[in-house]
């Protein structure tokens, strides 16, 4: 494994797929400062690669992808650094949200507060079969924020505001059920199923791949009209690459 700082390790396979490891954050992966910025600065880094066709998020243990952002560090802020911590922690979500390759949560274990954040970000969650989920802030005295925001998108605004108001933990079937994570990994076939995500998006063009994140992405937050109509415009510019013509091609020959 590579590490591009203390924080971010990194594993790159021919195919063009990546997993980044949260490193050194103890056993339930916590994030603290120091973590946020360093995964934060090795996103950044790996951003302008455009030869990276998947990016998978992991944790060093099994115990957790990211158990939640760190309680020690969190009693001792005011107001001020409060909010500087908190935008920091926006920043890494935003760097996974905008990354322009699709981007598996590989989900082990526990999943809370600013864990479950990161994963949101993610395009895909893929959960261990007795992983836990949950969004405990108001037990510790503040309220869950930042990305959090994505979870009415995800899940609707009843489970929402369930998860966010009783602070109380589901477990990877119900988040099935509630479309939190996109698939179940039996016992021991958390890799597996992670590696037939990263198989069913090989098989895709990746400018094409990067375009409908980018379009899904505008989709969150635009209008229906406006959403529609903008992507004509993303339709057209995928025919100045050479993927529509080469694949459509591909599956015309396979036809006869």
């Amino acid at each position: 494994m590579e590490m591009l700082n203390d924080h971010c390790g990194l594993d790159r396979d021919p195919r063009g797929v990546v997993r980044l490891t949260i490193c050194n954050a103890g056993a339930l992966n916590i994030l603290g400062s120091s973590v946020i910025n360093g995964v934060r600065d090795g996103l950044e880094m790996l951003a302008t690669d455009r030869t990276i066709r998947i990016l998978v998020m992991a944790g060093q243990s099994e115990k957790s992808m990211i158990g939640g952002a760190d309680i020690k560090e969190m009693a001792g802020l005011d107001q001020k650094s409060a909010e500087a911590f908190i935008t920091r922690l926006r920043d890494l979500c935003e760097a996974i949200r905008k990354f322009s390759a699709p981007v598996i949560a590989r989900i082990p274990g526990w999943c809370l507060g600013g864990g479950l954040e990161v994963a949101a970000a993610c395009d895909f969650r893929i959960a261990a079969h007795d992983a836990k989920f949950g969004m405990p802030e108001v037990k510790v005295g503040i309220p869950s924020v930042i990305h959090a925001a994505l979870l009415p998108r995800l899940v609707g605004w009843g489970r929402a505001r369930w998860l966010v108001m009783t602070a109380e933990t589901i477990d990877a079937p119900t988040a099935l059920a509630w479309g939190l994570v996109d698939m179940v990994a039996p016992p021991g076939g958390l890799d597996a199923a992670v590696e037939h995500t990263v198989i069913a998006l090989l098989k895709c063009g990746p400018e094409a791949l990067r375009s409908q994140k980018a379009l899904l992405r505008q989709w969150q937050e635009l209008p229906l009209t406006e959403s529609v109509n903008l992507s004509i415009g993303v339709f057209g510019r995928s025919f100045l690459t050479d993927e529509p013509k080469r694949l459509m091609q591909g599956f015309i020959d396979r036809k006869r």
